[in-house]
């Protein structure tokens, strides 16, 4: 079999075809383009627009936009697109995933159909993973961009409103999945619409599409504020699971849950002095045990989070990233503060929320790209309606996959990767080894210090070389311990990379960071005349650049000879696709290069979902601990596990998705009901059908089996809103309910518009915008809250033989029902008694400015993000010894 034929079945050929009669009209293209001024090629942009305007489709212009990028790539960034990118940037335009290799230059891939898209003048967001590659790939691009024309934008944390708003009126904007999704929330949470940063969702492309929209996919995005709750049942149901033994509880690792057994529900009663733990009025102290017990069981220091400066800090299962300022919901975050002994917070109340899921959803188009996501397509699918296309590489892959070496256990596993990184390194082959924790990172670099290997660690305690660590691990005779995924979108190029070194030479030669930012600063005309030192710096540089670039050269060949990088995995990740991905960081464009990994069958993923099988055939042959085995039927156990930890994760994420699509739905009414105000509508006809629909659900209250109780009807309304002894309607209780209804009407409108000849009719609809917008903001908080609430217990109608999605939407749609009547209630009470002499004032219920912009991600727990803000039930800040909610937040 060819290549290609094991690369893409009869369906992919089909659409190769297709593609690549497009890029042979591109390439046709080439000498046309090839002989314009620069002029010329800029002003393609202004042509094109104009073509857009005249009726035609960006489809229409395709071929001759990528062309177009494609020759000012070649101008400006000295990079040609090759035939495979310009598939890849077709398969984007699409709105399709495009599989392509590491190494094979995705950041280039995106250039065109960016572009492409861009034309529209409606916004362009690429996302990336992280703050590090949003910036990168923005200060690398848009040079092209800007030389056609287009202005270009990035977003990252800890930038203001202002400064927001601008990047998102750029014609592209690079940003992370968190920063986008919190802004999305933001937005919907300000009282002026010049407050709003983003624009409408138009098109996005996602950069490790796998990794935002699956791996990050079990987590809602969350904008919390400080709840309620005291913090000493955390630190009394801490002790209280110290006095227990392991017979007391049951701990089940598949599903990452703990629970007290019967001697373990008699000893805790015993200890908090109360009759039934599992009594209703105990739910809060039961839930605390049972947060206490997972984090002593469960949670693990240097595998789940770190300690650090005082905080508990998250470490995120997929790239080993610490995640600052993101909390573990539920009280699970202040269990583990309690466990380690520091200073426990409040808990949090959510205040918006929005799942990624829902969140890419809007956009009117999304595409992605990524190594791996061919296993998960069915996933993408599903929930996005986004196919996976596999992109051929550019050069044939020439990396050796090796067969997996299984061991007894863990000691046995760990003693062989040494052994095999001592072999390739005395003969100085780069080598790169994956970890799935911090512990085992720092376990495995222990085991190379006695062995004396010089070696670089990068895990989540080191965060910030986490770039420079990657980018020299194909250096002659490295060795880089990584976990995971840490460092992915970072090319590994053989001898090294001369970017970073070149940098860290100017600082030796005693340069700052200012000045070898500005030296090193790829834009053209760079102001360096008149100014000796940058002048001097500059020179220093162009020569290191040149020195460095040979000896990387010269180190390549060196490498290549050793075989190029090899990649040692020390133990399978429960999905397949994390595997592949640490596999592609070898044999990019064509390099030699070789991986491997390493089992124990003591291992999380082959103890928890391994065959047992296994196991009793090991025992059966009486293996020794540094004996390797090499079998079929252990590769497929292995696979066998990986599928099913995948397919539970799915089930996972459909879970996250089935309950936030009914939040989704009560979003977007209120979501819209606010736009409406914050584009000043006018507001009347619907005030109006508030009044009417109030007048009416109370007439329908006091309508018995008797006659129509006239009295209860009069005090109802005259307590909602309608001044005591407004309604005189003779003979109301011989009157049908319509007539009733219809003269009741009519009375409140003649207040309503007396009103608004008082105040004038301009006045009177900023009145009404703002009483709405205070209503509907207080009441969602409240509403979002208590669904969180609601959320967390529903699963034990379960036990009742109900579905608890169902259960959570038919008690969904009853409160949000409630909520929208106590809107309307609260809007017509206030706009009937407030008296207007000053000039009126949306006040805000969430200083949204002072919300942070750190994300919110988990593993198998949801986390929270911590915003702090007066919470309603705070003592005011004003110092009138009232609560916020009864005073200056009213």
């Amino acid at each position: 079999m060819g290549f290609l034929d094991n690369l893409f079945n009869m369906a992919d050929k089909k659409e190769l075809k297709k593609f690549n009669k497009i890029v042979d009209t591109i390439d046709s293209l080439e000498p046309k383009f090839e002989s314009m001024s620069d002029k010329e090629l800029k002003n393609m942009t202004n042509v094109f627009k104009e073509t857009l305007s005249n009726g035609a489709s960006i489809d229409d212009v395709l071929p001759e936009a990528f062309a177009v990028v494609r020759e000012a790539s070649k101008r400006v960034l000295g990079m040609r697109h090759y035939r495979v990118q310009l598939i890849g940037g077709i398969v984007l335009h699409q709105g399709r995933i495009a599989e392509m290799k590491t190494g094979e230059g995705k950041t280039l891939v995106a250039t065109a159909p960016v572009y492409l898209n861009a034309l529209t003048g409606k916004g362009v967001h690429v996302v990336t993973v992280n703050d590090y590659l949003a910036k990168r790939d923005k200060e690398q691009m848009a040079k092209l961009y800007e030389f056609l024309g287009m202005t270009v934008g990035v977003i990252v944390h800890g930038q203001n409103s202002k400064v927001r708003r601008e990047q998102y009126e750029c014609d592209i904007t690079y940003g992370t999945n968190n920063e986008y999704g919190f802004d999305y929330l933001k937005d919907n949470m300000v009282i002026h619409k010049e407050q709003m940063v983003q624009r409408e969702l138009n098109y996005a492309i996602v950069d490790e599409v796998d990794s935002i929209l699956i791996d990050e996919a079990r987590t809602p995005l969350i904008i919390s504020g400080p709840g309620d709750k005291s913090t000493h049942l955390y630190s009394d149901a801490n002790t209280f699971v110290l006095t227990l033994k392991e017979d007391d509880y049951e701990v089940d690792e598949k599903q990452k849950a703990v629970s007290l057994t019967d001697s373990g529900i008699q000893k805790s009663e015993v200890y908090f002095n109360v009759e039934n733990i599992t009594d209703i009025s105990h739910t809060e102290l039961y839930h605390h045990i049972n947060q206490a017990l997972k984090a002593h069981k469960i949670m693990k220091r240097d595998v789940d989070y770190v300690p650090k400066d005082g905080e508990i800090v998250i470490v995120d299962e997929f790239t080993g990233r610490l995640m600052f300022g993101r909390r573990y919901s539920e009280g699970l975050h202040q269990a583990i503060e309690a466990k380690e002994g520091l200073k426990i917070q409040r808990e949090s109340k959510t205040l918006a929320t929005v799942t990624f899921q829902n969140y890419f959803r809007m956009y009117n188009k999304l595409s992605g790209m990524t190594g791996t996501a061919k296993t998960e397509e069915e996933e993408l699918k599903a929930i996005y309606r986004m196919d996976v296309v596999q992109i051929p590489t550019n050069k044939p892959i020439l990396r050796l996959d090796l067969a997996d070496s299984v061991y007894k256990n863990e000691r046995g596993k760990f003693n062989a990767v040494v052994e095999d990184i001592i072999e390739r390194h005395q003969v100085k082959q780069p080598i790169l080894v994956g970890t799935v924790s911090i512990e085992k990172s720092e376990l495995l670099s222990q085991l190379l210090k006695r062995r004396g290997v010089k070696h670089e660690v990068l895990n989540a305690k080191h965060h910030d070389k986490e770039a420079e660590i990657i980018a020299q691990a194909g250096r002659l005779g490295s060795v880089t311990i990584a976990t995971n995924m840490a460092g992915r979108g970072t090319d590994i190029v053989l001898g090294g990379n001369p970017v970073f070194l070149t940098k860290k030479e100017m600082k030796k030669l005693g340069y700052d960071e200012i000045t070898i930012n500005k030296v090193d600063s790829p834009i053209d005309g760079l102001p360096i005349e008149g100014n000796e030192e940058l002048h001097k710096a500059r020179k220093e540089y162009e020569n290191l650049h040149e020195k460095y670039k040979k000896q990387t050269e010269q180190e390549q060949d060196e490498v290549i000879k050793a075989g190029g990088l090899a990649i040692i995995g020390t133990e399978r990740h429960e999905s397949r696709r994390i595997d592949n991905q640490l596999r592609g960081r070898a044999g990019r464009q064509g390099d030699p290069g070789s991986s491997r990994f390493y089992i124990g069958l003591d291992d999380d993923l082959m103890r928890l979902f391994g065959s047992e099988r296994i196991s009793g055939m090991v025992e059966k042959i009486g293996l020794e601990e540094d004996m390797p085995i090499e079998h079929k039927i252990l590769t497929k156990s292995i696979e066998g596990a990986q599928k099913k930890v995948e397919g539970k994760n799915f089930g996972i994420r459909k879970h996250v998705l089935q309950y936030d699509d009914v939040m989704n739905k009560q979003r977007e009414i209120i979501y819209a009901e606010r736009r409406r105000v914050l584009q000043g509508e006018n507001l009347q006809e619907q005030i109006q059908g508030m009044i009417k629909s109030i007048i009416e659900k109370t007439a329908n209250l006091y309508t018995g089996e008797a006659e129509f109780n006239v009295d209860g009807f009069k005090d109802h309304l005259y307590h909602l809103f309608m001044p005591k002894g407004s309604i005189e309607i003779p003979d109301m209780v011989k009157l049908k309910l319509d007539e009733i209804v219809e003269k009741t009407y009519d009375i409140a409108m003649k207040m309503y518009n007396g009103k608004e000849d008082r105040i004038g009719s301009e006045r009177m609809r900023e009145v009404e915008r703002v009483i709405l917008l205070q209503a509907v903001d207080s009441h969602w908080m409240d509403h979002i809250d208590a669904m969180d609430q609601l959320r967390q217990g529903i699963g034990l109608r379960a036990i009742g033989q109900q579905d608890p999605v169902v259960a959570y939407k038919m008690e969904g749609f009853d409160m949000f029902d409630e909520m929208t009547q106590h809107i309307q209630e609260d809007t017509i009470k206030y706009l009937f008694n407030i008296t207007v002499e000053e000039p009126v004032e949306r006040k805000q219920v969430i200083d949204v400015d002072n919300l942070s912009a750190n994300g919110s991600e988990e593993s198998q727990n949801k986390t929270v993000r911590k915003d702090e803000h007066i919470g309603r039930n705070d003592d005011c800040p004003c110092g009138s010894g009232k609560k916020y909610k009864k005073c200056c937040g009213k």
